[in-house]
């Protein structure tokens, strides 16, 4: 598809459509749906930022890009003087007291924020069913899941609610909504984008990502937010990708996917079929491809979730009601910590605090929070090793298609592996996009880290032959 952000700037600059009209018909439909997308609405700011687009424009002064673009926000960013609930019962009536870098890029950049979309609460789903706002249903057949934790920021996009949408990528929470929505999700390079004002999940994958309809959208997006920030330690300054730079995939000469992925008893027959047709497409165009060995999904998926629990229950140890979110009372202050906590978290946060806390108690946190850190590093040993011999690594984004609404609730550990593909690339910390094709839920394409331009140009050459 084209370039979403291009058509919108041109309408506005060639005076087809008025940003307020823009900006209005996008509030319409936001309002009116029907797949649970939205929290909250910036319907007053938004249309007081339209309206200086159009003043903009009247006078004859010339705009941005970006200004007057419409977008969306995964309720986990904090922009100042808006709700910010992270899709939780604790947060319901939080205001946020300052602005996430990323997104105050974007603003400067001119881009309008109309809404805060419906997640998992606090990132903690595979599905965006744990929110208290209802379930995401899917942007192709609402029966289905929308896919999590980016959930209602995918669907925005895949039902044009938005342009673009900013998800967050702790575990695979913006690929595989995207691939359950069939739109393009991008994990960058963790550190590329300052992570400033998202909500802490695990800080040691958490990484903000933008969802939209097509490369150049996500190239667009992905330069404005991207750089050093003194706020974000692990933040560095990277160089701008260039429209003319992700044309041309000469230099990809080998592509790797991992044989046990594709070997697996737990992925979908129709998933595997389709994602070797696309390995014989990539294989017709002259380019070499190498089938890799790689750690089993069961070790991924155990190891991500070690020590994602892990640092989650050290980020939300914060959350007691003390400073911010809705306090209950009880007869003394250790049982008030108690009970706002038990009753305002929802069962899945519960349940990954306690796994967290677990492993980092004593007795356990030798025997699995510290093997946990050791697989992590042979993991990433494992991906330096591969990109001596591939350019690119594709894989699959699921197991299997989105499941109903609902079982997934029944069934937390077939939530957790239906993370089998996306997890290993967070440990990573490694470039990855998912693009809408190859298989029902898309295909992800990876690279070395710092190397987001190769996975936007690997993007660009299956969009010609798939």
């Amino acid at each position: 598809m084209e370039s979403q952000i291009h058509k919108v700037h041109q309408q506005l600059v060639n005076k087809e459509i008025t940003c307020t009209e823009l900006v209005q018909q996008r509030l319409d439909l936001l309002k009116t749906n029907t797949h649970n997308t939205v929290n909250s609405l910036l319907d007053t700011l938004a249309l007081e930022l339209a309206k200086k687009v159009d003043d903009k424009i009247s006078k004859g002064t010339s705009i941005g890009l970006l200004e007057g673009i419409p977008f969306g926000i995964k309720d986990v960013y904090m922009v100042q003087g808006t709700y910010t609930t992270a899709s939780s019962d604790l947060l319901k009536n939080y205001k946020s007291a300052y602005t996430a870098t990323a997104i105050q890029k974007l603003l400067d950049a001119g881009a309008i924020p109309l809404v805060k979309e419906n997640c998992d609460s606090f990132g903690h789903g595979s599905s965006s069913e744990n929110t208290i706002f209802g379930a995401v249903k899917n942007a192709i057949n609402p029966e289905l899941v929308g896919g999590g934790s980016s959930g209602g920021s995918a669907v925005n996009v895949a039902k044009d609610f938005t342009v673009f949408s900013i998800g967050g990528d702790t575990g695979g929470s913006v690929r595989q909504p995207a691939g359950y929505n069939n739109v393009y999700g991008l994990k960058p390079t963790y550190g590329r984008i300052s992570r400033y004002g998202l909500m802490a999940y695990a800080s040691s994958t958490d990484c903000v990502g933008p969802i939209a309809k097509s490369i150049e959208d996500i190239r667009i997006v992905l330069n404005i937010m991207s750089g050093k920030d003194v706020k974000d330690q692990t933040t560095y300054a990277s160089t701008e990708i260039t429209h003319d730079a992700i044309l041309c995939s000469d230099t990809i000469k080998t592509v790797g996917y991992f044989k046990n992925f594709i070997e697996s008893d737990a992925i979908d027959s129709q998933i595997k079929s389709d994602f070797l047709e696309s390995i014989e497409k990539i294989k017709a165009k002259g380019i070499e491809v190498k089938a890799l060995d790689f750690f089993e999904s069961n070790t991924l998926v155990s190891t991500y979730y070690t020590l994602a629990m892990a640092e989650t229950a050290s980020n939300l140890s914060r959350l007691d009601g003390t400073n911010y979110g809705n306090r209950i009372e009880s007869e003394n202050l250790k049982e008030t910590y108690a009970v706002t906590r038990s009753e305002n978290f929802s069962e899945e946060t519960k349940r990954r605090i306690v796994g967290g806390n677990q492993v980092l108690s004593q007795g356990f946190s030798d025997e699995i929070y510290l093997k946990g850190l050791a697989l992590r590093d042979s993991i990433s040993e494992n991906f330096e090793k591969d990109f001596n011999e591939v350019d690119i690594i594709l894989s699959p984004v699921t197991p299997n298609t989105p499941p109903k609404i609902g079982d997934s609730l029944k069934d937390p550990l077939a939530m957790y592996l239906s993370d089998a593909y996306t997890v290993g690339f967070s440990l990573g910390q490694l470039p990855t996009l998912t693009v809408p094709q190859g298989t029902a839920t898309g295909l992800q394409i990876t690279a070395a880290k710092n190397n987001d331009e190769l996975v936007l140009k690997f993007a660009n050459f299956l969009k010609d032959i798939l």
